[in-house]
């Protein structure tokens, strides 16, 4: 794999954690090994996403989408792959929905009884004030020693 190749590949060490989660702990994968299957999946990336493309650029559609991935998937005779994957976007899209759900909820209720001079000035809700402490009020070291 040339360099350019190498750079729209996935990264080896990507790849090299995905193949041990399903050895065995003491199973070794040689650098031949990761190497090959990183030219693998690149490959089968790009030639399911180019089945994707082709057919949203019949459709005149620039995005391709989750859907388009599934399609290609079937189109291209992995039809088990494309009957998991539809189930995991059904569920990933089910979680987008909650969580827009809950953000418009948040920000309804805070917008309803603040204006926005209260809301800038507002703490942070308890999901995030940790963060914000950290930020500002930072760990001091002591740097005497």
């Amino acid at each position: 794999m040339d360099q350019e190749e190498q750079d729209k590949a996935l990264p080896i060490a990507n790849v090299g954690r995905i193949m041990k989660q399903i050895l065995p702990p003491s199973a070794k994968i040689s650098k031949e090994g990761k190497q090959l299957m990183q030219e693998c999946v690149t490959e089968f990336i790009s030639f399911v996403t180019s089945e994707a493309s082709d057919k949203c650029h019949k459709e005149n559609r620039k995005t391709v989408n989750g859907d388009d991935i599934c399609w290609a998937l079937s189109s291209l005779g992995f039809d088990n792959y494309a009957e998991t994957i539809a189930r995991y976007l059904h569920k990933y899209r089910q979680a987008e929905r909650e969580k827009m759900n809950h953000n418009k909820k948040y920000e309804g209720s805070a917008t309803q009884t603040l204006n926005r001079d209260q809301l800038i000035l507002a703490p942070p809700p308890p999901s995030l004030s940790r963060v914000t402490d950290k930020v500002q009020n930072p760990p001091t070291t002591d740097q005497s020693g």
